[in-house]
């Protein structure tokens, strides 16, 4: 019980740094939650600073979740404790206790959570999710066809019964976090992929 309780608060500590906070502050010296969509995560670090720091916050909050469930596998063999350190991680970037809980919307660190536990089920939902976007050029979209992707996949390739389960927590957190953006999609005024605006990640 008591590495499982650590695992969880140090999981979500890690989760909530917040890069493209911090790397706005340092390059353009801004709330980047004041600017562009107001969300704190990779795609409104390419509208507000540009391509290469929002490549950078994507790749570090991928790894916020993948060194999450490192911990977790170095302090205990439970696969769902690895699994639920990762929804943690998730949790602390979508809500930073460091910046007032608000924080992004946790598709990237979703990313390295399941690429790390699930990476067949992650690959063939992030390929989905990316010819979204290509196609359609809405980021929102593809990420929430990721994450409602990502269930189906685990329980299909046979993963343990317990990261389908899991995986849903991460599924409705997304959608919730998308909640704006899905009513933008549904009445056609999300902004695309190169334009100003609503899009987050």
């Amino acid at each position: 019980m008591g590495v499982s309780i650590l695992v969880v608060v140090l999981s979500y500590l890690i989760g909530s740094i917040s890069f493209s906070y911090w790397i706005t502050r340092l390059l353009k010296g801004i709330d980047i939650r004041m600017h562009g969509s107001g969300n704190a995560g990779a795609t409104n670090m390419l509208r507000v600073v540009g391509k290469g720091p929002a490549i950078a916050v994507f790749l570090l909050d991928a790894l916020k979740g993948v060194a999450a469930v490192g911990l977790a596998a170095g302090l205990s063999e439970n696969a769902a404790l690895m699994f639920l350190a990762g929804i943690m991680a998730i949790i602390g970037h979508n809500w930073p206790v460091f910046l007032g809980f608000r924080g992004g919307k946790g598709i990237a660190t979703t990313i390295g959570v399941t690429a790390t536990l699930t990476f067949l089920a992650a690959l063939i939902s992030g390929a989905a999710a990316i010819l979204a976007i290509i196609l359609t050029r809405y980021v929102s979209l593809g990420s929430l066809i990721f994450a409602a992707g990502l269930p189906l996949m685990i329980m299909l390739l046979n993963y343990p019964d317990s990261y389908f389960y899991l995986s849903l927590i991460i599924t409705v957190m997304a959608f919730i976090r998308h909640f704006a953006n899905i009513r933008r999609l549904l009445k056609g005024t999300e902004s695309k992929l190169g334009a100003s605006g609503g899009q987050q990640r």
